[in-house]
């Protein structure tokens, strides 16, 4: 008689911000699946409540936060969610970020695009992880999941306020990941290269992105539950020794 196999995420709430696209609604979607109740927090109300329909149409617990991820008080509140709604926080996904076609060399770049950069992608982690920390703690412990880029591992040239942001971000894992071990908190990053997200997909059918690194990703481009299923692996409890890393998910690009 075989034994009923629970989820890998059974059992704990997580909250993904920028879960209405790409990456984040293939994680969303996922974790789900695998027993979490999850707070979607997205800035983009119609894409989110569109997730939350999929998810509950699949049987899966979520509530939808409008978020902006740089916005204190709404961050707060869709963390409080959590709590409110499912009793806890157990895992936090920093999946919002990106960059735009303003963004490029460091000489032509301008200070509204560098600081929106910024603000979207690094300070929107630090202030999620400074919200979370103490909801997570008070669970026993957990997870933190940030998003980096490839860019941030290597030289790119291209996207200079985006790359000096997500270095940021990178560096923020690595002294998390050692300040809250003694709290059971364990932090990564996931470092994607190209992944056919509709964004990234529509940015390149307008000449916005080169063609020219294509070849070095040795498996073609990644697509979105390639990264989501990183994600997983991190917010379980399969990596309960892994702290600190910044993992590549490259296809390769970064040996090739």
């Amino acid at each position: 008689m075989s034994e009923l196999r629970l989820g890998r995420l059974q059992g704990k709430v997580a909250l993904i911000t920028g879960a209405g696209a790409g990456i984040g609604r293939a994680a969303a979607k996922l974790f789900a699946a695998e027993g979490a109740q999850l707070v979607i927090a997205e800035i983009d109300e119609q894409q989110g409540e569109s997730v939350l329909r999929e998810i509950h149409e699949q049987g899966g617990a979520a509530i939808f936060c409008r978020t902006d991820v740089g916005d204190p008080e709404q961050v707060a509140r869709a963390i409080d969610a959590a709590t409110e709604n499912f009793g806890k926080l157990n895992v936090l996904y920093n999946n919002a970020g990106g960059s735009t076609p303003m963004d490029g060399t460091i000489t032509n770049t301008t200070d509204d695009e560098f600081w929106r950069a910024i603000r979207l992608n690094l300070y929107g982690t630090w202030l999620c992880c400074r919200l979370a920390l103490p909801k997570i703690i008070e669970a026993g412990g957990g997870s933190i999941i940030n998003t980096a880029t490839i860019g941030s591992e290597m030289g790119l040239a291209g996207r200079d306020a985006y790359t000096a942001a997500k270095g940021g971000v990178s560096s923020l894992t690595r002294s998390l990941a050692v300040e809250y071990a003694a709290h059971k908190v364990r932090v990564n990053a996931l470092a994607p290269s190209r992944t056919r997200t509709e964004r990234l997909v529509k940015l390149f059918e307008m000449g916005h992105t080169s063609s020219a690194l294509d070849n070095r990703h040795l498996h073609g481009w990644a697509e979105p539950i390639d990264v989501a299923q990183a994600a997983l692996y991190l917010a379980s409890d399969e990596s309960r020794v892994t702290t600190g890393q910044v993992l590549r998910i490259d296809s390769g690009m970064s040996i090739s």
